[in-house]
């Protein structure tokens, strides 16, 4: 089906990025998996290609593009090459950009946003907590005034690119209130800030994802973004750019997955004929391949929506939970039919099975969405 709401300049803004993907990104997974990090130099070069400042302005080193297909169309690539550069990347692009673009001041704007754009400046979100992931309300990182300034206090973890880091995006309590909750701007090198362990995760081995500990660090008064205690609205704000990021990327990476297994199938042999060949081979890809399209064509009309400045909380929870749960499906059958290579981690089928399984539990897990959508009919 032919994906209408691209342009003639989305299409070759594509293979600007599927020539980036084949050249910097293709070549150096099993290095990267082997160290749990992602090179600074895909950074640098992402920028230098104009990747990571889609939505930002031209005068600030941006492309000045505040259209989410351009962003769609980034995720698709990256994660038909591997979800988890994905996530390290896109956490930039399609999260962090939008509090630097819309909350920060003039002075914090012309001091982060270059960096940015140019890859210089590696970003992470310090959101979930050991004890406060989906609920974010619960947040038991405080910071408290100090003169003009801020005394920050607390930890987190599970943090994408958290172990380089330059800048983290930190939410924390600043009040009594179950939603007193303000961001702030915390360099990678402010004294009392320190990295734990890179964590070692099922999958997305690439992304470097570590624990995060803040002891007695000093923010200066324009650490903080936008208002204080304005926090949890912020995020609430953003979070269905996140989510329909996250949707955007599983559909990509289990549609990548399945051309993979249909050639295999088509090669494969087993009892004199090839694996494809059989009744049930051909009944489970195209039921794959049904789920795929028919999510796809969701995600392209939140994608619409969203470029009108029309997309809900609600429309981006159903893309977020259903995409994720089909990437899983997806993937979970393509294994099956790769038999016992299905379970090698040689084969890419293998790795993506584990990579995808954290995308039912990030960005607000699954059963979260439920209860948005739930919430919405009038159910609680």
């Amino acid at each position: 089906m032919q994906r209408a709401h691209f342009t003639d300049e989305h299409r070759l803004f594509r293979e600007s990025v599927a020539e980036f993907c084949r050249r910097e990104v293709a070549p150096n997974l099993d290095r990267w998996r082997h160290e749990h990090s992602i090179s600074r130099d895909v950074w640098l070069e992402a920028g230098r290609q104009d990747f990571l400042g889609l939505a930002m302005p031209v005068e600030l080193g941006g492309s000045g593009l505040a259209d989410f297909r351009f962003n769609q169309i980034l995720g698709e690539e990256l994660a038909a090459a591997s979800v988890a550069v994905n996530s390290a990347l896109c956490l930039g692009v399609d999260i962090i950009a939008p509090y630097l673009l819309e909350l920060t001041t003039e002075a914090q704007r012309e001091r982060y946003i270059p960096d940015f754009c140019a890859g210089r400046l590696v970003t992470a979100i310090g959101m979930t907590e050991p004890q406060a992931g989906s609920d974010l309300a619960a947040l038991k990182t405080r910071a408290v005034r100090d003169g003009e300034g801020w005394i920050l206090n607390g930890a987190k973890t599970f943090i994408t690119n958290g172990g380089g880091a330059d800048l983290v995006v930190l939410a924390a309590r600043t009040g009594e209130g179950r939603k007193d909750v303000s961001i702030f701007l915390v360099d990678g090198d402010a004294e009392g800030f320190t990295r734990g362990r890179r964590l070692e995760k099922v999958g997305q081995h690439e992304a470097d994802t570590s624990e995060l500990f803040f002891a007695d660090v000093r923010l200066p008064a324009e650490a903080l973004l936008g208002e204080p205690n304005r926090g949890f609205a912020y995020m609430m704000e953003r979070l269905p750019q996140e989510r329909l990021s996250v949707a955007v990327s599983s559909v990509a990476n289990a549609a990548s997955v399945l051309v993979e297994t249909i050639e295999y199938v088509k090669e494969r042999q087993a009892f004199g004929q090839a694996i494809g060949s059989f009744q049930n081979s051909r009944f489970a890809i195209a039921e794959a391949d049904t789920e795929l399209d028919v999510a796809q064509a969701y995600v392209d009309r939140c994608v619409e929506a969203h470029v009108r400045g029309e997309l809900s909380g609600v429309e981006a929870a159903k893309a977020k939970w259903w995409t994720s749960e089909v990437q899983n499906r997806v993937i979970d059958t393509c294994v099956q039919l790769y038999g016992g290579y299905g379970y090698m981690e040689e084969y890419r089928v293998a790795r993506a099975w584990a990579d995808a399984r954290v995308t039912k539990i990030y960005a607000g897990t699954n059963e979260i969405m439920k209860d948005v959508i739930g919430r919405s009919l009038g159910l609680g």
